[in-house]
C-alpha cells in the first residue's frame, strides 16, 4: 500500500517537471533579458560600474556581457539553444560573483548568508538547472530534436 502511494507521489511530481523547468526558463530568461537590455540602454552607467570593478575595456565589455545577458535571456525564455545558452549564462554568473561579488563567494562556508543573498546566486542556478536537466517539452528546443532528430 505505501508503494503504490509512493509511485503515484513519484507520477505526479515526474509529469510536472517539464512545467517546473518551463517556469524556471520562462521567469530568469525574463530576468536576464531585463538585466542585459538595462546594460544597453544604460550603457554609461554600466560601463562605469565595470571600470568600477576593475574590468578591462569596460565600454566594451559591458556591450559584450549586455548581448549575453539580452540574447540568453531571451534564448533561455523560449527554450531556443537550452543547453548552450544555459553553459554560456553559468559563466557569465561565475565571472559576476568572482568579479563583482567576490566577498559573498568567498563567505559560503564562514558566512554562507552572504552567499546565498548575493545577487548572481538565483541567475546561476537557474542556468545550472537547465543546463543539467534540459529545456524541457515545452520549448522549441524539444519539437526541433523531435523533427530532426529521429533515434
Amino acid at each position: 500500500m505505501f508503494w503504490k502511494i509512493y509511485k503515484t507521489y513519484e507520477d505526479i511530481l515526474n509529469n510536472g517537471q517539464d512545467y517546473f523547468i518551463l517556469i524556471v526558463r520562462l521567469y530568469w530568461g525574463w530576468l536576464f533579458f531585463r538585466a542585459g537590455f538595462w546594460k544597453f540602454t544604460h550603457h554609461e552607467q554600466a560601463a562605469g560600474f565595470f571600470n568600477y570593478l576593475g574590468l578591462p575595456f569596460p565600454e566594451y565589455f559591458v556591450i559584450f556581457i549586455a548581448f549575453v545577458e539580452t540574447f540568453g535571456g531571451i534564448f533561455l525564455f523560449l527554450g531556443f539553444f537550452s543547453r548552450i545558452t544555459a553553459l554560456i549564462l553559468t559563466f557569465n554568473m561565475i565571472g559576476a560573483f568572482l568579479v563583482g561579488h567576490r566577498e559573498s563567494l568567498l563567505s559560503i562556508f564562514s558566512k554562507p548568508e552572504d552567499f546565498y543573498m548575493a545577487q548572481p546566486l538565483t541567475f546561476l542556478l537557474a542556468s545550472l538547472i537547465v543546463l543539467f536537466f534540459g529545456a524541457g517539452k515545452i520549448s522549441i528546443d524539444y519539437f526541433l530534436l523531435k523533427k530532426y532528430y529521429k533515434s
